[in-house]
């Protein structure tokens, strides 16, 4: 808004036609879900949800999710003996079979990869658990879900009278893949970046953003600085600083477009 703002005040300063999007939800993975890129009219894009000032990131991972519904045998528990199955304590042995210096966002980083679980949900006679798989390369997602399908295979054997469901669905992929496309996307945002007077920070999202999904849907979209600080935690907080030179990075973005153009 304060690009929008000075861009409005300072008719100096050219520049072609700008579109500005604000994505809703875009932590559940939903941001771009209603978005007309028709109406928008735009043919590159950049979001502006990064950290510190100087940094760019034109790589998430690719992300799946998986829910595996296990499907115990109910009795009453006065007379189940020999008869009950229980679904959450099949359930927790999935957990705890999990590895635990490997393959979890606690021991990983870098371009490493992940099988997280996010959710726990039942009852003794039915329990679902909800699970992210992240990888910077698309095939190692599959890998990693048919690793965890394995596990859950080798474990129901234990349970013959059980049973269970594997649903996979795609949340986005590698944004890189379609920037790789369209390189003047993301040389223009170095450019404006130096011309801001700070060192460039080229990083990988070990995450993703609505640029991901953007991106795919046919809008190249990388990522830049906000001035995010401590992501996530109970003590997330934003830089001022950083946000301004965010606003400058941009007029400066704008002004190479323009003259690239």
């Amino acid at each position: 808004m304060d690009l929008a703002n000075f861009l409005m005040t300072n008719k100096a300063v050219k520049h072609g036609e700008i579109k500005i999007l604000f994505t809703p939800d875009e932590e559940v993975g939903r941001g771009t879900e209603k978005v007309d890129l028709k109406k928008l009219g735009a043919d590159f894009a950049y979001t502006l949800d990064g950290g510190n000032a100087g940094s760019l990131e034109d790589e998430t991972f690719s992300a799946d999710g998986v829910e595996v519904i296990i499907h115990g045998v109910i009795a009453h528990p006065g007379y189940a003996k020999g008869k009950m199955i229980n679904a959450m304590k099949i359930a927790g042995e999935i957990l705890a079979a999990l590895p635990k210096d490997r393959l979890s966002p606690e021991s990983t980083e870098g371009k490493r990869g992940f099988i997280h679980p996010v959710r726990l949900e039942g009852i003794a006679e039915k329990c679902t658990i909800d699970f992210i798989i992240r990888d910077f390369e698309t095939k190692g997602l599959q890998k990693k879900e048919d690793y965890l399908r394995t596990q859950i295979e080798e474990l129901m054997r234990l349970y013959p009278k059980a049973n269970f469901e594997y649903k996979v669905t795609e949340q986005y992929r590698n944004m890189k893949e379609v920037l790789l496309l369209h390189p003047q996307v993301v040389d223009h945002a170095k450019e404006a970046i130096k011309r801001a007077g700070l060192k460039l920070k080229m990083e990988s999202i070990r995450g993703g953003t609505d640029g991901s999904r953007l991106s795919f849907m046919g809008l190249p979209c990388p990522n830049l600085f906000a001035g995010e600080q401590a992501i996530h935690s109970k003590l997330e907080f934003i830089s001022v600083q950083d946000m301004n030179k965010a606003v400058e990075t941009m007029v400066h973005l704008v002004s190479v477009w323009n003259e690239k153009s």
